[in-house]
């Protein structure tokens, strides 16, 4: 019986997701929304495959990626996620996920992705060379925590500090605490050029 589950939290999303891994001959698939049920589904139900945004209400995908690979829990994981690859690819290789396939490739990049990861081999994308000033940027951003990165992301959207710490469940003195060395790490002196900044980079 091949089992997986679907972490997403656009419904739309998950139903093509899920006709995606029936076409797989996946026979039992699980769904969730929230970052905080990930691990539980896994011990309880014991699925062969997640397939797991990174964009998630409550933990965060990189944060959840991270506890799966701490928890031996022997499922492989495919992220399928609308983040910029050539900054999360990485990352998420570096947590132990197979795969990474951006949302905005067709969908039978997934199933490709899903043939490729079952059958015991990794599924990454080529990335292009940045031109030497986005390399140096990349650089930058590469030595933020996946923490760092997502509240750069964050602030970048125009989310104010009050309500970042309120979706990760931080205190506002935390999420200050990393937003000073987020734009320290990226000598960047004031919030207003973070955009500019995600922008050249295909952050946002």
């Amino acid at each position: 019986m091949r089992k997986a589950l679907i972490v997403d939290d656009h419904p739309v999303v998950r139903t093509a997701v899920r006709m995606t891994l029936e076409a797989e001959r996946f026979t039992v698939i699980y769904e969730t929304s929230n970052g905080n049920e990930v691990l539980s589904l896994i011990r309880e139900h014991r699925p062969q495959l997640v397939v797991l945004d990174l964009r998630l209400p409550f933990l965060d995908g990189l944060e959840v990626l991270s506890r799966i690979n701490a928890g031996n829990f022997g499922c492989r994981v495919l992220v399928f996620s609308s983040q910029e690859p050539l900054h999360y690819q990485s990352r998420c290789l570096s947590h132990g996920a197979m795969g990474y396939v951006c949302k905005n490739q067709p969908i039978e990049q997934l199933r490709k992705a899903v043939q490729a990861v079952m059958s015991g081999y990794s599924y990454f994308s080529a990335l292009p060379d940045p031109g030497s000033s986005l390399a140096c940027e990349k650089h930058l951003i590469d030595q933020l925590s996946d923490r760092e990165l997502s509240i750069f992301e964050q602030l970048a959207h125009g989310k104010t500090n009050t309500a970042i710490a309120d979706d990760m469940h931080l205190s506002h003195k935390t999420v200050s605490t990393y937003k000073t060395r987020m734009m320290k790490k990226l000598g960047v002196a004031a919030t207003v050029h973070l955009r500019d900044f995600a922008k050249r980079n295909h952050l946002i």
